[in-house]
């Protein structure tokens, strides 16, 4: 899930979520997911975003129940902001040469995101449970009604992004790793929350990319990972890719490993 909430105002977060939804604009969003290890999942989470004013933004995760809070660590990718990028370039395979002609290269789905980054343009905090959340600024917290309307989340963790104003700007990645209860699924935190209320539907504008040791029916990269890519990656693993576009179910999403 991901929630979107201006800053900067006394008001509760439901009220200043419904009094300016038209002021924050989410695009081009990308996640990354891999088990690092038995038990410990690393994400990272990219996106365009457009705001008038700061965002807090809220992640859930399945947090193994009782790891307290050491069990998530925040991971710095302000250097690295092109990672999504070397992603989407293994998916770009060059078609051969025509007679007389030169080759031609095309991407099957969509052209990598414009190199356009806000670097260093979040703090974070890491929420050990709902009942933690009243350890935080008032600002950041979710009204009760919204969890009850979601469900689920009652024993989840809670990853909380305090983002800078931009004009659709893409945020560098986000990354974190934490230790996860479901070790045969990687997490996608894909629920939308804008604007206060859990909507059945919602449009989607991702792409989930991962790696796993078992064969899986996505999209896998036809091309290896580059020498220069991020040590998080696993360079003798595939790379698949899921796109979540249009109008699809309001949902988290889990991939079997």
């Amino acid at each position: 899930m991901c929630c979107f909430s201006p800053l900067g105002r006394s008001a509760s977060l439901l009220d200043r979520i419904l009094s300016r939804p038209e002021r924050v604009h989410v695009a081009n969003t990308n996640i990354f997911a891999r088990m690092e290890a038995d038990g410990i999942q690393a994400l990272v989470y990219s996106m365009q975003l457009g705001a008038a004013a700061e965002l807090a933004m809220i992640l859930p995760l399945p947090i193994l129940p009782g790891a307290g809070e050491q069990a998530l660590e925040f991971m710095s990718f302000e250097g690295h902001s092109n990672f999504f990028d070397t992603l989407a370039q293994l998916f770009v395979v060059p078609m051969p040469a025509a007679r007389g002609g030169p080759a031609i290269h095309f991407a099957p789905q969509a052209r990598a995101p414009l190199p356009v980054h806000s670097v260093g343009a979040f703090e974070a905090s890491f929420v050990p449970t709902q009942r933690d959340f009243d350890r935080l600024d008032p600002r950041f917290r979710m009204p009760e009604s919204v969890w009850q309307q979601i469900g689920g989340y009652d024993d989840f963790g809670f990853a909380v992004f305090r983002l800078a104003p931009g004009k659709k700007a893409n945020v560098h990645p986000m990354a974190l790793r934490f230790q996860t209860r479901d070790r045969t699924n990687l997490f996608f935190p894909t629920v939308h929350v804008h604007d206060g209320t859990v909507h059945p539907s919602a449009r989607f504008d991702h792409y989930l990319y991962y790696q796993s040791n078992s064969p899986q029916s996505d999209e896998r990269a036809p091309l290896a990972l580059p020498a220069t890519a991020h040590p998080l990656l696993q360079r003798d693993l595939p790379v698949y890719r899921r796109r979540l576009h249009g109008k699809l179910p309001n949902r988290d999403t889990r991939i079997a490993l």
